[in-house]
């Protein structure tokens, strides 16, 4: 079972590459311990952008299968805002 990853507080342009970086060791690590699913939560999620979301985005474009967990209301807007519904109605089928 992977480790998921905590989305921090603050998923902004201004943070961008600091996520980015510590998504890709993330998923790289988990990646090589299961074949399972990888775990993303955005519990904590209090402030996103477009590059914050482009980041969760670009996951899709690895190697690893990943699902969302734990939207928090600020992360499920911003979903809906940019018509990234999909993922949350991946996260209540699996609830």
């Amino acid at each position: 079972m992977s480790t998921p990853f905590e989305l921090p507080a603050e998923m902004t342009i201004y943070s961008a590459v600091e996520i980015r970086d510590a998504l890709l060791a993330w998923v790289t690590e988990q990646g090589a311990k299961t074949s399972k699913a990888l775990e993303v939560s955005a519990e904590n999620v209090s402030e996103i952008d477009g590059a914050g979301l482009q980041l969760v985005a670009a996951l899709s474009n690895t190697d690893q299968h990943w699902q969302l967990v734990k939207p928090s209301p600020v992360f499920v807007d911003a979903c809906h805002a940019l018509g990234l519904s999909a993922w949350l109605d991946k996260v209540q089928a699996n609830a």
